[in-house]
């Protein structure tokens, strides 16, 4: 079987955990920041676990 190449825009977006789960950062922080409170743009500054209902696919995308 040939080698998998990695998906290079996934790579950027998410890191593996010790653990083989998938780290990833909150969206909804870019833009449009006034209406949020202060407590929502502290708890999207935290980096969150791959929900696993997403896991097969992304380990598809990011083999290595």
């Amino acid at each position: 079987m040939p080698k998998l190449k990695t998906k290079r825009a996934a790579a950027k977006r998410f890191h593996k955990t010790g653990t083989g789960q998938l780290k990833r950062m909150k969206a909804y922080k870019s833009h449009i920041l006034t209406k949020k409170s202060t407590k929502r743009k502290r708890n999207l500054r935290k980096a969150t676990i791959t929900d696993p209902s997403n896991a097969k696919v992304m380990q598809r995308i990011l083999p290595y």
